[in-house]
């Protein structure tokens, strides 16, 4: 299952059942796990621990160190969940001692062609990067949120759960979960309803959802006035807890 003309160093780790395709380069720090595919050209460097059931496309650049110039060769790591797909020209960067040295990937996630997460991002499950969606270093990511093609993630931002970045939009604050940003910069659009229908939530929930986005957005309070109002409601349902609790931990401020 490895070609010939593929380049393992010494001290990789590669798991059961594992295709290495035509002149990818896997180096010294690198674990992977059980069923992964890693087409023509892909290169993983290290530190980086990766799950089971990957499929790297070819010119994937996985695990090289980070663009930041604070950056001085400290062993800081990748890690990957399972499940994945990074589709060409994929590029994943290893965190920085500035964070907790760690860049991390959850699993069922689908990353399409020319998409970027950097240094220090954590991202979470069955997220989708369109083509050439861009996550500055320090980036967090809920699950299930989507970002659309060409869109930009500004260092630091943190986007929610189930929420949904327009394509080429360039996002410089939080995005809640559930919400619906787009545009340059970034502005909420109403809530992700079609999606949180696809992953089961049941049209009770979803309305409740729909009222705590007006209550926030549209009925001209502050912040804080806006979740004085959500709170009691919100500690009965943990769905709106989920939507309250990042506001108030919000650390760049939320899209408005």
């Amino acid at each position: 299952m490895i070609h010939p003309s593929a380049v393992i160093e010494a001290g990789a780790r590669i798991g059961a059942n594992v295709k290495v395709g035509p002149f990818c380069y896997i180096g010294a720090d690198v674990e992977i796990g059980d069923n992964c595919i890693l087409e023509s050209h892909v290169v993983i460097k290290g530190p980086s621990r990766i799950g089971s059931g990957n499929h790297f496309f070819q010119f994937c650049s996985i695990g090289e160190a980070c663009q930041d110039k604070k950056y001085r060769n400290e062993p800081t790591q990748l890690i990957i969940g399972n499940d994945n797909v990074f589709r060409e020209n994929c590029t994943v960067h290893r965190g920085t001692i500035q964070d907790k040295g760690i860049t991390q990937i959850g699993s069922r996630g689908l990353y399409m062609n020319s998409s970027h997460v950097a240094h220090d991002c954590v991202i979470g499950d069955d997220v989708i990067f369109a083509s050439g969606a861009q996550a500055a270093g320090h980036v967090h990511i809920g699950n299930w949120a989507i970002l659309g093609g060409m869109s930009g993630i500004h260092q630091f931002c943190h986007i929610g759960a189930h929420a949904f970045i327009g394509g080429g939009s360039i996002v410089v604050k939080d995005v809640p979960p559930y919400v619906m940003a787009h545009g340059s910069h970034a502005v909420p659009h109403g809530i992700n309803s079609e999606g949180l229908k696809r992953r089961g939530f049941t049209s009770e929930v979803i309305l409740e959802i729909r009222r705590a986005y007006k209550v926030l957005y549209r009925q001209g309070l502050t912040v804080p006035e806006a979740l004085a109002e959500l709170n009691a409601k919100a500690a009965e349902l943990p769905e709106l807890k989920a939507f309250t609790d990042f506001i108030e931990n919000a650390s760049r401020g939320i899209v408005r």
